[in-house]
């Protein structure tokens, strides 16, 4: 089955990284916003009758980590958004979720499927988790997309601090990094979530929007200074070696992202919607070291 016309999508999150890339791919579209204080009154006076609605809107970081902002942000509003929508008689609901509600480590040797038990570590996953529940419970037509560390032209979080880091040209002990972490490029996770939202075969599913081929920590980083016309510059030293030096400094979360694998299987995406992904690091990297460049102070 292929994608099939969609009379009118409504999109929340529609100006954010990934939303301005779904946006692009589906003209015609209503924003809508969920911000401020005055959100409720903004989610009444919304028509969603036989819409599809695709919500991108969330809280994604909190310098503080705090649970009750990102309930409030990525749960109630979520809660409130597909209520609803099912109430208005919308078509379909499609909900942006992370592949971090299955935990923050894969199984040894493969990528978490769609089988395995949600274990959300932190707040903004626990939050995920807990929303997607919320869809699940208000009895629309739904797809659910979990989307793993995007990158892109104009990224920001995690890998924009990797861009930083690379930047330094400071040796990094990470040759010895054995690990398996999925990527996608923002191009492709928008037309994940495009499918989600048209396929015929997309609803009553959550998808894994991984590629085929995930990074190690090492190929990633040496990628990103090959980019930047760097050499590698790593060395290796034991894991848990890094891992108990960065606990003593106060930054054991951020280094087990770099050292531990967190991959998930994209192949029921890839096989039964038709998913290509079509951008690599090697072919597209350099775009978006070029733009984080263009956009430092």
């Amino acid at each position: 089955m292929s994608p099939t016309p969609v009379d009118r999508i409504v999109i929340t999150g529609a100006t954010g990284f990934v939303g301005r890339a779904l946006a692009a791919r589906l003209p015609g579209f209503t924003p809508l916003s969920l911000a401020g204080e005055r959100w409720r009154d903004v989610l009444v006076a919304t028509d969603l009758r036989g819409a599809t609605v695709i919500h991108l809107g969330a809280r994604v970081h909190d310098p503080h980590g705090r649970e009750d902002a990102f309930h409030a942000d990525n749960v109630v509003k979520t809660q409130a958004l597909v209520q609803a929508a099912a109430a208005a008689g919308a078509r379909r609901f499609v909900f942006a979720s992370s592949v971090k509600v299955f935990g923050e480590e894969s199984p040894p040797g493969r990528a978490f499927a769609e089988r395995d038990p949600p274990h959300p570590e932190d707040a903004y996953a626990r939050s995920k988790l807990e929303a997607e529940r919320a869809v699940l419970a208000a009895g629309i037509g739904h797809a659910i997309v979990r989307i793993p560390l995007v990158w892109g032209a104009g990224v920001r979080g995690n890998f924009r601090a990797l861009l930083s880091l690379a930047a330094s040209g400071v040796p990094l002990p990470f040759a010895g990094i054995d690990n398996r972490r999925s990527l996608v490029h923002v191009e492709d996770a928008a037309e994940a979530l495009a499918l989600a939202a048209t396929h015929p075969g997309a609803e009553g599913r959550a998808w894994s929007a991984a590629p085929a081929d995930p990074v190690s920590t090492p190929g990633l980083v040496a990628a990103i200074r090959a980019a930047m016309a760097m050499p590698p510059r790593l060395f290796a030293i034991p894991v848990g070696l890094l891992e108990a030096a960065a606990r003593l400094a106060g930054r054991g979360e951020q280094v087990l992202r770099l050292t531990r694998s967190l991959e998930a299987d994209g192949l029921p995406l890839r096989q039964v919607l038709g998913w290509r992904p079509t951008r690599s690091l090697e072919g597209d990297l350099a775009a978006t070291v070029d733009a984080w460049r263009q956009e430092r102070p």
